[in-house]
């Protein structure tokens, strides 16, 4: 499969609708690549006494709208390219939820399974170190993305908190509930994509017993949306995660697989329904066989770019809900719409994290607890209003569902520049 260049992708989508939209050359140049991007080594020393090189990014897109936002990912193939697309697709995703963000992304070129956690602990301080001066609870709040988690935000808030010479819970989101972080962060991406999910069974009068799904990606997004969506009780007939995954004509219970994966270590071949799990039964699949499975709805929650010009016209789903950031090219986009297959985009479907990243960042400032239920709530009403603003604005258009959702942001974005 070949594999496509996300800010070259990115770049793509947003020079159409720039293009629609009959923006001027200034404001396109402007919104075509961040205003910053930092550089920076990270000296580390290693258990073993040596002193070992990392280099991080942080890419700052446009904060007409408020302080950059976005999350940092530890992991080998982290680039330059990679952190200012994922950058630019945060300012469109803040904008479409109408948060008072822009967007911001980093990440660090280092593959975690290989640090100790004093290593781990010593990267994480030493990032914070290189981005200092850029970032700030009113300036560039960072959060957990691909291999960070609640413990290391706690590392770089503490940092950040050394370094100010005051406590600043607010620098950074996605942190233990210890040092306010905010109960229901970890399923909101989760959470927000079944949001969506009722949205569509709402507007296509779907039966959630007789609508099939597949997932590919079973990681903190796929398995939470997974459980949201069997909850609601819509049938689930694939799941996979990077090694490959399992197929079940009689559906998955999301909550046995977690537990049958516990124990074999992968997802590959269990099969569970009811009490049973096990591999006997099922079939094994892979993450492409997945992708072009007959069912409902399919749910790309793992990388970017797997739906492509060449596995496009293969795809037999109804509606695609883009989990993942950036899962569809843009030349394959344009195969599906010619197929009337329905996208909901990754700055809609998957907005729930950065959403949830806002009440942490409220509470983090007042010092007020945010209740779970409270969290999912305003949750399902912020999402639910974005898509609802969509929707209408695709009708009174007549254009596809994906397109409206980057017109509303990139105006909303382009509108505030000009204000």
């Amino acid at each position: 499969m070949r594999q496509e260049n996300l800010f070259t992708e990115t770049q793509k989508q947003f020079k159409e609708i720039a293009d629609i939209l009959n923006l001027e050359p200034e404001i396109i140049r402007q919104l075509e690549e961040p205003q910053r991007l930092i550089k920076f080594q990270i000296p580390v020393k290693m258990d073993n006494g040596k002193i070992k090189i990392f280099y991080g990014f942080r890419a700052q897109h446009n904060n007409v709208l408020g302080p950059y936002k976005g999350g940092i990912r530890f992991h080998p193939k982290v680039s330059e390219d990679e952190v200012k697309a994922l950058s630019i697709m945060m300012t469109w995703k803040c904008a479409l939820v109408n948060l008072p963000f822009g967007g911001g992304k980093g990440g660090v070129i280092v593959e975690p399974k290989e640090l100790s956690e004093k290593e781990l602990e010593r990267i994480s301080r030493g990032y914070v170190r290189g981005v200092f001066p850029w970032i700030g609870p009113e300036v560039d709040i960072p959060a957990p993305d691909i291999n960070t988690n609640p413990k290391i935000m706690a590392w770089m808030v503490d940092e950040y908190s050394k370094l100010k010479g005051e406590d600043s819970p607010a620098a950074f989101t996605g942190k233990p509930l210890e040092v306010w972080g905010l109960e229901g962060r970890e399923e909101a991406t989760g959470y927000g994509g079944a949001v969506i999910l009722e949205k569509l069974k709402e507007k296509f009068n779907l039966n959630p017993k007789e609508t099939t799904l597949a997932i590919q990606g079973f990681g903190n997004v796929g398995s939470n949306f997974a459980r949201f969506a069997f909850q609601k009780g819509f049938k689930i007939i694939a799941l996979s995660e990077d090694v490959g995954g399992i197929y079940a004509e009689a559906g998955l219970n999301p909550e046995k697989v977690l537990e049958c994966r516990e124990e074999k270590g992968e997802i590959a071949g269990c099969y569970c329904v009811g009490s049973v799990c096990d591999t006997n039964f099922g079939k094994q699949i892979s993450n492409e066989q997945l992708l072009e499975m007959d069912v409902d709805i399919l749910v790309p929650a793992a990388v970017e770019n797997v739906i492509t010009e060449e596995n496009a016209p293969k795809i037999r789903a109804k509606y695609i809900i883009e989990m993942a950031n950036g899962p569809i090219t843009a030349g394959a986009e344009k195969i599906l719409e010619k197929r009337g297959i329905l996208s909901v985009p990754d700055i809609l479907a998957n907005a729930g994290g950065v959403a949830a990243s806002y009440f942490e960042w409220l509470q983090s400032k007042q010092k007020e607890k945010w209740q779970k239920e409270r969290t999912l709530n305003e949750l399902s009403e912020i999402l639910g209003k974005a898509f609802d603003e969509v929707w209408e604005l695709s009708q009174k258009e007549e254009i596809k569902f994906k397109q409206a959702a980057y017109l509303s942001a990139i105006g909303r974005v382009v509108k505030a520049m000009k204000d």
